[in-house]
């Protein structure tokens, strides 16, 4: 049975993991199909402002009165759904059957507007395949293996495509342009940055609750000995950073070594990955500190967050970012050291067995 510490240590990270996790449907209501992610709806009789969302499915049958941002297996706006302001979608199958007042920026296996889909302003979309069937009211630049124009399109813009067209050319009013390939990065770069950050964040956010959880003592520790020797934990971690790919090297250099780097490769990507969630979250701990805030799960999400902040800024962004890792990753090195030491002691001063 484990004991009332362990167990009050893995519901607090049960809770995290579920706080979390509540992070990946956005400020909707969604419900669970099985699927990974789950599905989000917004139902026919429902009205939300936006929609943010990583899920298995996000389908729109009823108003979503601002944008909808998906990263998604399946994005359908439904006949009958409608979304007030843009649409911006990563999926496997883009579906749109209901109305899109603002602008479409999609990639996705498959595009598909139907009969009843219409688009108020321009369609960007990079897919597999495409199909257009629906009102398309602004400029369509389209990049897919194959472009289908059904008897019911309607596009009152230009088209821009790369790849093959096929059906009913008529229905573009303004003039038909073949570019290979079309440039739509620009248009779907947003959904992409977006799709890094809310991921990047979450998972941060789910390693962080582990380490707390699990960890509370050594994580305490981490923070300490980045707030009282940064130099030393910085110069740690850079140490860390080029030593480590430089004796990895060294081992791989044997046959027989080459399945220790591999292992070790990935340990030290893992621990890369613990030391930036550590850096961020001691140096958030010590600024919360000078204001009286001794609370560790505020100082994770503050140093995540400020993270995500921080890389925007130019120039000075990316190189504090980086600086904060190496304090994290030399504060990790520090404690495991110190540790590794501890118990080694402990074993040589350990009486000798007796023997019979």
């Amino acid at each position: 049975m484990p004991t009332p510490v362990i167990r009050g240590r893995l519901l607090v990270v049960l809770a995290a993991l579920v706080i979390a996790t509540g992070l990946l449907v956005g400020p909707v209501a969604g419900q669970s199909d099985g699927a990974t992610g789950g599905t989000i709806v917004i139902e026919a009789d429902e009205t939300v402002d936006d929609v943010d969302a990583l899920a298995g499915n996000v389908i729109v049958r009823g108003t979503v009165t601002g944008d909808v941002s998906a990263a998604a297996g399946n994005v359908e706006v439904e006949d009958g759904g409608e979304v007030g302001g843009d649409l911006e979608a990563m999926a496997g199958n883009v579906d749109i059957a209901g109305s899109v007042d603002g602008s479409v920026s999609a990639a996705g296996g498959n595009l598909v507007v139907t009969e009843t889909g219409s688009v108020g302003g321009t369609l960007d979309a990079a897919a597999g395949t495409a199909r257009l069937d629906g009102t398309i009211d602004g400029d369509v630049r389209l990049a897919a293996e194959t472009i289908t124009l059904g008897e019911g399109a309607q596009l009152e813009g230009d088209l821009r495509y790369a790849g093959t067209l096929e059906g009913n050319e008529e229905a573009v009013a303004g003039t038909i342009v073949e570019e290979s390939p079309v440039d739509v990065t620009p248009t779907l770069q947003p959904v992409a940055s977006w799709l890094f950050a809310v991921y990047a964040f979450v998972m941060n956010l789910l390693l962080g609750a582990v380490l707390l959880g699990l960890f509370p003592r050594f994580s305490r520790t981490v923070a300490d000995d980045v707030a009282t020797m940064p130099i030393r934990a910085g110069l740690a971690g850079l140490g860390v950073l080029v030593g480590v790919p430089i004796l990895l090297a060294a081992i791989a250099i044997t046959v027989i070594g080459i399945p220790i780097t591999v292992l070790g490769a990935v340990a030290f990507v893992f621990a890369i990955w613990v030391g930036v969630v550590y850096g961020r979250f001691a140096v958030a701990a010590w600024l919360l500190s000078s204001a009286d805030l001794e609370n560790p799960w505020l100082a994770l999400v503050v140093g995540l967050a400020g993270a995500v902040v921080l890389g925007q800024v130019p120039i000075v962004g990316d190189p504090l970012n980086l600086l904060i890792a190496l304090l994290g990753l030399g504060a990790l090195a520090i404690g495991l050291y110190r540790r590794l030491r501890s118990r080694h002691e402990s074993a040589d001063e350990r009486p000798p067995s007796a023997v019979e």
